[in-house]
């Protein structure tokens, strides 16, 4: 089971996008509030097309309502200011990845507490970061290629399907 938790998303469509992504690989998408959009806008439900039948949501109140609910979890902070690199680690089969928003990331005292468990995504020195969409995307399919998730669950693996 792979889970992506966003903590305080910002943009719609980003949210769509990797809502539609964990509706792919068969992801529970976790949402931290406070978010700065109404979960139901027709920005997020376009940007994840008809899959929304197919998601997992939860949402959550605050961190320490998440973290009070999933305490011991195998969780990994996904942030540009961690050393190792999300290849280098082997992910369970429950991975917890969290992502922070779009313009803060997730909390430093959240990364710098858990520094063990924050992982990067490889990037040129002078570019700050990827959109939130592609990094969920990224690490996510990492996970999937490990575990080799996919596999017969895709039933119709024709071109152009």
């Amino acid at each position: 089971m792979i889970n992506i938790v966003l903590v305080e998303p910002e943009i719609p469509q980003n949210t769509g996008n990797i809502a539609r992504t964990c509706a792919a690989i068969g992801a529970t998408l976790h949402i931290v509030k406070p978010i700065m959009f109404d979960i139901s806008d027709k920005a997020v439900k376009r940007a994840g097309l008809d899959y929304w039948q197919h998601l997992t949501l939860r949402v959550y109140e605050s961190s320490a309502d998440f973290f009070s609910e999933h305490s011991g979890k195998d969780f990994f902070y996904c942030s540009t200011k961690a050393n190792k690199l999300y290849t280098d680690v082997d992910f369970p089969d429950d991975a917890w990845l969290l992502f922070g928003s779009e313009t803060r990331g997730l909390p430093e005292d959240m990364v710098f507490s858990n520094y063990d468990r924050a992982i990067r995504i490889p990037m040129r020195d002078n570019i700050r970061s990827l959109n939130l969409a592609n990094s969920v995307a990224v690490v996510a399919y990492e996970v999937v290629r490990q575990r080799k998730r996919l596999g017969s669950e895709c039933v119709n693996n024709s071109p152009g399907s």
